[in-house]
């Protein structure tokens, strides 16, 4: 049976809650020039390159910028 436990690996105390703060590191990760969409931009274009070695290098950047 599988059993789904929503648990942090480490646990967080949030003392005081900045939603200002909080609203930049989101917009940070998913807005429209985030780590995310980059991530995907570069994943996508690997598709149209004519050399394997120029797939190779977008492959790898965006899997690094998406870490």
């Amino acid at each position: 049976m599988f059993v789904y436990e929503k648990k942090l690996q480490y646990p967080v105390k949030i003392k005081n809650p900045n939603p200002k703060l909080a609203k930049f590191i989101i917009t940070q990760y998913g807005g429209p020039d985030g780590e995310l969409g980059a991530s995907l931009r570069y994943l996508s274009q690997r598709f149209a390159m004519p050399y394997p070695e120029m797939r190779a290098i977008l492959t790898d950047v965006g899997v690094y910028v998406s870490q």
